[in-house]
C-alpha cells in the first residue's frame, strides 16, 4: 500500500512517461493515459517546452478526465496516480 508522496515519487522514477507535444491533449492522449494508469497506477507526463504556458490547464484536464490524483509537478514534468480498482 502506498503511504505518502515520497514513496510515490520513488515509484515514479521507473514509471511510464507520456510526452505531451504541441498538439496538446486530445482523446487519444487521454485514452493512453487511462491505459497506463490502469496497468501501472502511476504515470509521468512530460510537456514540451513550447506549450509550458498551458501546462496547468492541460494537467487539470487530464486529472479530471482520468479521475487521477496529481502527485507533483517539477518543471515540465507532472506525476499522476490512480489506485487500481
Amino acid at each position: 500500500m502506498i503511504q505518502n508522496k515520497k514513496e510515490l515519487m520513488n515509484r515514479a522514477l521507473n514509471a511510464m512517461t507520456i510526452n505531451i507535444g504541441k498538439a496538446g491533449v486530445n482523446d487519444n492522449v487521454i485514452e493512453e493515459i487511462k491505459r497506463q494508469l490502469k496497468a501501472n497506477e502511476i504515470v509521468k507526463l512530460k510537456f514540451a517546452k513550447n506549450i509550458a504556458r498551458d501546462k496547468d490547464a492541460y494537467i487539470d484536464e487530464i486529472v479530471s478526465k482520468t479521475r487521477a490524483k496529481l502527485v507533483d509537478v517539477r518543471g515540465h514534468v507532472a506525476v499522476i496516480y490512480k489506485k487500481k480498482p
